[in-house]
């Protein structure tokens, strides 16, 4: 099955309407988002936690990694940059971290605050090249209205 990104946003807003609490927001996405579409092997949050540090938030799927420092991986470039980093073969990114050896693909998107940067979120896929600038785009959109506000 494929996301369909309109009826996803619809369905996230009814369930995080007036919450204000990041890390049950990103529970409840890392769901929604993980059983939406079959290409999401592993969809989770890394944590802004200490300057230049990512730490494992919540997510769906097999185990990941606890640590993440902004010098590495796609996490961290996507954390370092601020730009989504869209990855269509991971062993082709110089530095990935391969936290699952299943992942072949790899989306990231920077999640912002108010006050800034305050996460990742990290969707892997078991299929290459398995994510597409629309993808990008609309979790984009759907990060913003989340957490925008806070």
């Amino acid at each position: 099955m494929r996301v369909t990104y309109p009826d996803l946003e619809r369905t996230v807003q009814a369930l995080v309407a007036g919450e204000t609490d990041e890390v049950s927001l990103m529970a409840t996405l890392a769901c929604e988002i993980h059983h939406a579409d079959d290409r999401f092997d592993w969809t989770g949050f890394y944590r802004v936690v200490a300057p230049e540090v990512l730490k494992i938030g919540p997510y769906q799927g097999g185990h990941g990694c606890l640590v993440i420092p902004f010098s590495k991986g796609v996490c961290g470039a996507a954390a370092r940059t601020g730009k989504t980093q869209l990855v269509p073969d991971v062993d082709a990114f110089p530095g990935h971290i391969a936290c699952a050896s299943s992942t072949r693909s790899e989306l990231v998107i920077p999640v912002n605050a108010r006050r800034g940067l305050i996460g990742v979120l990290d969707i892997d896929s078991n299929q290459p090249d398995a994510f597409t600038a629309e993808d990008a785009a609309a979790l984009e959109r759907l990060l913003a209205d989340v957490f925008g506000a806070l």
